[in-house]
């Protein structure tokens, strides 16, 4: 049980790690010998792979239907949440998979999500290996795109979402909210029910991981900011339910979320 501690200590603000942790604790302690727990914890690796797949299909079907569009339209989204991430398909990623196959994608923007830079290193990379039209930039230029008024959606992901519709995510994921608000830009938060979190009543009650400076002091251990300057490194932060116009899992959408939308779908 060492292993499931450290793993449950490595992220905790993900609560589906914490999901998916207590699901192969509860595999192991029904085994009787070592061959067994083996197989049994495969099988059940295999079986929340092959369901987390089809949550991001049913995800990609809800979210175009909350979405409606009628022409092809450009979207903005914000660090990585596709195959890469999840079990081959996407969770925000998805939904603009599922916009390109259906010829209602112009273009989307990504985000280089610093400091660990997976905008650009993973999403960019996703999208152009699948021939799908993506332009890079940097996080502070979110702001200008938005106000071109070519972006419809910031379509992002999330790692807890609490009771009332507060969705914690990748660092800068509020800050794109505030922005999509102000430029009356729509804001969906695509993930998995494993993230939903109802135990806690709102974003307040989330811990968030903070990270060692030197991931913003140092690049590739190239110094690009003073020697033992202090450094504020969280990795997510929490979006407030009411800068969100939808929130996507696999069992269906809310709208608007606030605490009777999460009852209603999530109990």
């Amino acid at each position: 049980m060492q292993a499931i501690r450290e793993l449950a200590a490595s992220r905790p603000t993900a609560v589906n790690l914490f999901w998916a942790l207590q699901r192969m604790e509860r595999v192991f302690h029904d085994c009787h010998s070592l061959a067994e727990a083996c197989e049994r914890l495969a099988a059940e690796a295999v079986a929340i792979h092959e369901e987390d797949l089809a949550a991001n299909l049913a995800m990609a079907d809800h979210a175009l239907a909350a979405m409606q569009p009628e022409q092809p339209l450009s979207v903005l989204t914000h660090c990585n949440t596709g195959a890469l991430a999840t079990g081959g398909y996407g969770t925000a990623l998805g939904v603009i998979r599922r916009l390109h196959e259906e010829k209602l994608l112009h273009r989307v923007y990504a985000d280089e999500t610093r400091p660990w830079l997976q905008g650009s290193r993973l999403t960019a990379w996703e999208l152009a290996q699948e021939g799908i039209p993506v332009t890079l930039n940097a996080d502070g230029a979110a702001a200008s795109i938005l106000a071109s008024e070519e972006v419809r959606w910031v379509v992002v992901g999330a790692d807890r979402i609490t009771a009332n519709g507060d969705v914690a995510n990748k660092i800068g994921t509020y800050s794109l909210a505030v922005l999509a608000r102000h430029h009356q830009v729509k804001f969906m938060v695509v993930a998995p029910s494993s993230t939903v979190d109802m135990a806690l009543a709102s974003g307040k009650d989330i811990p968030i991981e903070e990270r060692e400076g030197a991931e913003l002091r140092e690049f590739r251990g190239i110094p690009i900011a003073p020697e033992g300057v202090d450094v504020f490194n969280p990795v997510f932060d929490v979006t407030p339910a009411n800068l969100i116009d939808v929130i996507v899992t696999e069992k269906g959408v809310v709208h608007n979320p606030d605490n009777a939308g999460m009852r209603e779908l999530f109990g």
